[in-house]
Order: C-alpha cells, then sequence, then structure tokens
C-alpha cells in the first residue's frame, strides 16, 4: 500500500511536470530576481548627474518613505490602462518587483524618473524609425536602470542595453582599449532595435522576443525543443534560465512604476542634463580634459554626455568620432578647435598616456568566485566549440572571457577558461594533449573537424560564392549567423528555405553567402 501511494504521487508529479503551466504559479514559484533591481538602482548613484543631484538636494530631497497600501485590484485596474503591445498581468511576485521601485528602492528610482525625460524620447524616437513598439523603452529600465555606464562584472555586457561583445561587435558597435560603443546610448539603441527585430524575424512573439533579449536566442530556441516545440513563453517557462523567468514580472514591474510613480508619491530626482545638446564630428585627436579645462566645463559632465570613450580620448585621427556637447557650448568648441588641441598635447594625448581612467567602469574579465582559472594555448586545427567542449564550458562564456567576436580565435592566442576547482587538475592537462587525445577525452574521432578552425576567414566549405556550413550539435541559426562576417539570420533563413529556425537537424548544410 505504502509503495502504491509512492507511485501515485510519482505520477501525478509526472503529469503536472507536462501540464501547461499557470502564471500565477509560475512566478510565484521563482522569485529571486528582485536583487537585479535593487542592484541596478545601487549602481545607479554612481553616476556624474546623479551624484551632483543627491549632493545638492542632500538634506532636501528624502521623498516619502511611508509605504502605501495599494489594493490589488487597483493594480489591475492601473496595469489594464497601460498602452502595451504585450499582455501585462498581476500576481505576488509582480508586485514584489513594484514595491522595489515603489517602496524599497525608492529613493534611487527616483533617479531613474529624472533620467526617463532625458533618454526616453530619445529610445522612442529610435524605435520608431524602426517600427518597433514604443513601450519596449521598459526593458532599458530593467537592463540598466538607464545607466549609460552600467558593466555586468558577471557577464561583461556593458551600456543601456547590455550588449555582450559579441552581440555588439555583430550589431556594429566599436569595441576597443579605447571606445566602447556599448556605452553610447544612441548607437547602443540603434543596435538594440536592430537586434529585437532579428529576433521577431525568428519567434513572431513579442513575449518571446523580449526572453530572448534577456538570455540569448539559444536559450530560447533549446527551451521551445526541450518543450515539445511550444512556442510560448509560459508553455516553454519551466525550461528557461532561472534569471529569465523573473525577467517578464521584472517588465512590468518597470512599466507600472514609470507609469504610476506619482500615485506612490515618487518625484523625480531635479538631473541637470542639459536638454539640449548636438553632435559634432571629430577627425583629429582630442581628450575631454583637454576640453574640460580650456572651455571649463565639468570633465564628468563631457564623460556623462560622451560615455563610449573610455580613457577620455576621442580618437578623430583613426576615423571620425562623434562629440556630445550640449548646445550653448558648441560654437565656443568650433572657434577654440585649434587651442583645445594644442593644450597639454604630450600630457593627453600622448600614446604612454592613453590609460583607463579608473574613476570609470571599464570592460575586466576578473576572476570568478569559487572557479580555477586555466590557460590555454590555442593549435592549429582549434576552434571555440572543441575548446568548450574539452573543458565542458559554455561557448558564450568561453567567448564573454576571453573578448571573443563571432568566435574566431588564431594559432598561438591564450584563452583564460575557469573550472571546478575540484577537477582542474584534470583539465589543467588539456593544454598539452594532441589533438586526438583531445578528441577522445570527448568521445569523438579527430576526423569529426567540421567546426571552424583557428581562422579569421569563418567556418565551413567555400564554394562559388557561398560558405556552406555543416550544423553540428548544439548549434542554433542564431549561433551559426554569429560565426560569419556581414550576414544576417533572415538573410540566411532565406537563402536556405528555412520558414522554422528552431527544426534545423544535425548534419544540414546550410549556404551562406560570403563577404563581398
Amino acid at each position: 500500500m505504502r509503495f502504491k501511494a509512492i507511485f501515485i504521487l510519482l505520477f501525478f508529479a509526472v503529469l503536472k511536470a507536462n501540464a501547461a503551466p499557470d502564471v500565477d504559479t509560475i512566478i510565484i514559484k521563482t522569485d529571486n530576481s528582485s536583487e537585479r533591481i535593487a542592484n541596478d538602482l545601487d549602481s545607479l548613484v554612481n553616476t556624474w548627474y546623479v551624484k551632483i543631484a543627491i549632493k545638492n538636494k542632500l538634506t532636501e530631497y528624502q521623498g516619502d518613505t511611508v509605504p502605501l497600501q495599494v489594493p490589488d485590484t487597483v493594480y489591475v485596474n492601473r496595469l489594464s490602462k497601460i498602452n502595451s503591445i504585450i499582455s501585462l498581468p498581476f500576481n505576488n511576485i509582480i508586485r514584489n518587483h513594484i514595491e522595489v521601485y515603489t517602496i524599497r528602492q525608492r529613493e534611487k528610482f527616483c533617479a531613474v524618473l529624472g533620467l526617463k525625460d532625458y533618454y526616453f524620447p530619445m529610445i522612442e524616437d529610435v524605435f520608431d524609425s524602426y517600427g518597433l513598439p514604443a513601450e519596449f523603452k521598459y526593458m532599458a529600465v530593467i537592463e540598466s536602470a538607464l545607466n549609460p555606464n552600467a558593466v555586468n562584472r558577471r557577464s561583461g555586457a556593458a551600456g543601456m542595453w547590455q550588449f555582450m561583445y559579441s552581440t555588439g561587435r555583430m550589431y556594429g558597435l566599436t569595441i576597443n582599449s579605447i571606445v566602447d560603443e556599448r556605452k553610447d546610448p544612441v548607437k547602443a539603441t540603434h543596435a538594440a532595435a536592430r537586434y529585437i527585430k532579428d529576433l521577431y524575424d525568428i519567434y513572431k512573439d513579442w513575449v518571446l522576443v523580449i526572453a530572448a533579449y534577456d538570455c540569448g536566442p539559444g536559450n530560447v530556441n533549446k527551451a521551445i525543443k526541450r518543450s515539445g516545440d511550444k512556442k510560448d513563453y509560459w508553455g516553454i517557462y519551466y525550461r528557461l534560465p532561472r534569471e529569465t523567468r523573473g525577467y517578464i514580472p521584472q517588465y512590468i514591474a518597470a512599466a507600472y512604476a514609470v507609469n504610476y510613480y506619482a500615485e506612490h508619491n515618487l518625484v523625480p530626482l531635479p538631473l541637470n542634463i542639459p536638454v539640449a545638446t548636438d553632435t559634432i564630428m571629430v577627425n583629429k585627436d582630442i581628450h575631454l580634459a583637454q576640453i574640460s579645462e580650456v572651455m571649463n566645463i565639468p570633465l564628468g559632465e563631457l564623460q556623462a554626455l560622451n560615455p563610449q570613450y573610455k580613457t577620455g580620448l576621442v580618437p578623430g585621427t583613426s576615423k571620425p568620432q562623434s562629440l556630445t556637447l550640449p548646445v550653448n557650448h558648441l560654437s565656443d568648441f568650433i572657434n577654440l578647435n585649434d587651442t583645445i588641441r594644442q593644450y597639454k598635447p604630450d600630457l593627453y594625448l600622448s600614446k604612454s598616456t592613453r590609460i583607463a581612467d579608473p574613476t570609470r567602469s571599464t570592460y575586466i574579465t576578473t576572476d570568478i568566485k569559487g572557479k580555477t582559472k586555466l590557460i590555454y594555448s590555442v593549435k592549429d586545427g582549434d576552434n571555440i566549440g572543441f575548446i568548450s567542449e574539452w573543458y565542458k564550458v559554455g561557448l558564450s562564456d568561453l567567448r564573454n572571457w576571453n573578448n571573443i567576436y563571432r568566435n574566431n580565435i588564431r594559432v598561438g592566442q591564450k584563452l583564460v577558461v575557469y573550472v571546478d576547482p575540484a577537477k582542474s587538475e584534470y583539465y589543467s592537462k588539456i593544454n598539452t594533449l594532441s589533438f586526438p587525445e583531445k578528441q577522445a577525452m570527448v568521445g569523438k574521432a579527430a576526423a569529426s573537424n567540421t567546426q571552424p578552425v583557428a581562422t579569421t576567414l569563418g567556418p565551413g566549405e567555400i564554394e562559388g560564392d557561398y560558405i556552406t556550413y555543416t550544423v553540428r550539435k548544439g548549434d542554433s541559426i542564431w549561433d551559426i549567423v554569429k560565426m560569419f562576417d556581414s550576414v544576417t539570420t533572415t538573410q540566411v533563413l532565406s537563402l536556405n528555405n528555412i520558414t522554422d529556425p528552431s527544426k534545423i537537424k544535425v548534419g544540414q548544410k546550410l549556404k551562406i553567402k560570403k563577404k563581398s
């Protein structure tokens, strides 16, 4: 009888696991993401305009910290009145996220409200030019709290739209030791719009687009496959990464808090960001500190308006670069252009002084807590797909740790790999093994090398005007596209007559148009 009871319990547990999930039940079971909101808001107070505003208003600007008791019916009614292309449901976990903004971090959220008046019009204008829903601007609130200098120290994602290195480069953003256009609000917003459009071309579902923006289309495709080809966010919910399960509730909370902050006695922090700014192209090197000292503009303000210049140097000599200035300073800058460049050039324009400003956020690969750091030297015939398999680490992790663009690696390159300390001795031997020995470790023959070798020419076999790529286990259309220059997901799908990108098969041959 006891075994029968256990069997019945297990039977119903399996049924529940395979049943269509209930929205309220789903979200309530996984509320661990409100920390993300709090952390983003904490980092926001370090931005220049916010620091100045808080300092100036320290004694008088505290806000009403008395929590308002809002009935659930009021939340539901208010959410129903927000213009949104996606449904905005309500439950206890969404309430919890709303309260992070309206109660627990209310003073810091007032800074976001101050920033939205500066950044939202720009985001709306860019999204409108791409035919995207304007309400997707709320994604920038949960990605970075509207902080262009935001850097995720764990993943390396940067900027207002939190682009990873490889994705940012894929969408045309310049990222190097001097310039990081992920932090350029305008250029990054254009890149985000193109990314969102490409995701919609894949999924034709805005909620899945939002989820894929957070965790990557590869993870969403895996969730779809593991859920029996379900293409509904709630249908694949349990198969998504845990953090992404909280992303839609965060989106709903951000939409609510931005629209109904006044009802919670919140007042936007008055930020002295110049409403009128203009951009001028410079074609010679110039340093923000030179402009600051000659024109008597606070350096912090120039850095805030031009966050993409990591060292303060605007490298116009290599190619024309944009410089954003308050409109009232633009004519003076033009008139003083030569004087500014001749001001302390040995100090500000010398190559030996072009180092990152330690007071500003930069892309830094740091050791990962609880992991052992190993170094692997790339050898002839290697590719990052093989290396990730040998060390049993994710492709995206390997790219992020090493700032790898599109999977391109070169012979002799040193790659950082983080592994489980308990297995570090085992993995440390990989660097000395031959290619057949490394393949044997993962149960594969050396002859199975169909992945790109250490080269910058792109993977696959070249045939005329096309490259033929053979799909391997774990590939998604998105992962494949990232390996090649100057192609888009839509182009690859069209060229290969693929209507459902989630149904590509191992061994399938895909034609990729060569870069002209």
